[in-house]
């Protein structure tokens, strides 16, 4: 099986430029596209925008006590980690990784296809 190549994008200078809502979750620009951040026990998750069932903003939902996070919508809840849908309803969510580095904060992005294509 080949390994995925990634190619890191940064989205801040430092961890203290992005704007984390009460919730813990706050949204950044990719060129045209918006991602969802998330803050869930001292670590930094990337997510998609929207919720793949209704399209809510996630960056309005919340972070469960279990790290999951919360569509404002219809409450689906989706792993942080992985994308898996754990309240049962089968969706998945797409996830990126994510890395603070000390010249910023960075996202990974596959480099073929999809979501990397808007920065060719």
């Amino acid at each position: 099986m080949t390994e995925k190549k990634i190619n890191w994008v940064r989205i801040a200078d430092d961890i203290g430029e992005i704007d984390f809502a009460a919730n813990k979750l706050a949204v950044v620009e990719l060129k045209d596209k918006k991602v969802c951040l998330a803050k869930s026990q001292d670590t930094l998750y990337a997510c998609a925008y929207k919720c793949p069932h209704a399209g809510g903003i996630l960056a309005e939902g919340h972070i469960d006590a279990l790290g999951n996070i919360v569509c404002p919508v219809h409450r689906y809840k989706f792993s942080l980690q992985n994308g898996r849908n754990v309240s049962g309803e089968g969706y998945y969510l797409k996830n990126w990784p994510v890395e603070i580095r000390e010249d910023g904060v960075y996202i990974g992005i596959e480099a073929t296809g999809g979501f990397w294509d808007i920065f060719r």
